[in-house]
């Protein structure tokens, strides 16, 4: 049975639940609900899981905090033994539009620091990412503001059916493979 490990990058605490930093914490929380399972606190992170079509998928929401994701992925990642290829980062972006989802192979971090510590941790930059648009309606030195600031009305608003799309990627990934889930997803 095929393996896949998803992780969805977040900062534990009631604080930082609602935050734009936290979306990939909620991505996964969506993809819960639509598969029907539920996470329990394990070693390093909340971890989840569930089957579809003969594919086994984990779920991992980090207890590290942002800045020390690597350490959980890499657990995971070997623990289950998860090859890379099968392993798909969640995470929020200022650079896209509010909603915008982008899929990657690889890339830079970015300046997002929990990229940065799995770059370091995995020694490399090419792992799968899945962005999800922030955007970037700060003024200049408003950037931590914004990115662990609450969602606003407007963002609010459309979450549910950006959620909806986002489980859609994760599903497809699974499923599909990258190539397909680029070409079918990225800036919808």
């Amino acid at each position: 049975m095929k393996k896949f490990l998803i992780v969805g990058l977040g900062n534990i605490g009631e604080e930082y639940a609602q935050t734009r930093h936290n979306i990939g914490f909620k991505v996964l929380d969506a993809l819960a609900g639509a598969q029907d399972f539920s996470f329990q606190t394990l070693r390093l992170g909340d971890v989840g899981s569930f089957k579809v079509k003969g594919r086994s998928v984990l779920c991992l929401k980090p207890s590290t905090y942002m800045n020390l994701s690597g350490k959980a992925l890499k657990y995971w990642m070997e623990k289950e033994k998860i090859p890379l290829e099968h392993v798909l980062v969640i995470t929020d972006d200022i650079n896209l539009p509010y909603g915008t989802i982008r899929i990657k192979a690889k890339g830079s971090d970015g300046g997002h620091n929990g990229l940065k510590d799995i770059q370091r941790v995995l020694g490399g930059t090419k792992y799968n990412r899945f962005r999800f648009g922030i955007g970037a309606n700060f003024g200049q030195g408003g950037q931590v503001d914004h990115v662990l600031g609450k969602w606003n009305g407007e963002e609010l608003a459309q979450m549910e059916e950006r959620l909806s799309k986002c489980t859609e990627v994760v599903t497809s990934f699974v499923l599909q493979g990258l190539a397909r889930t680029m070409n079918q997803y990225n800036n919808t």
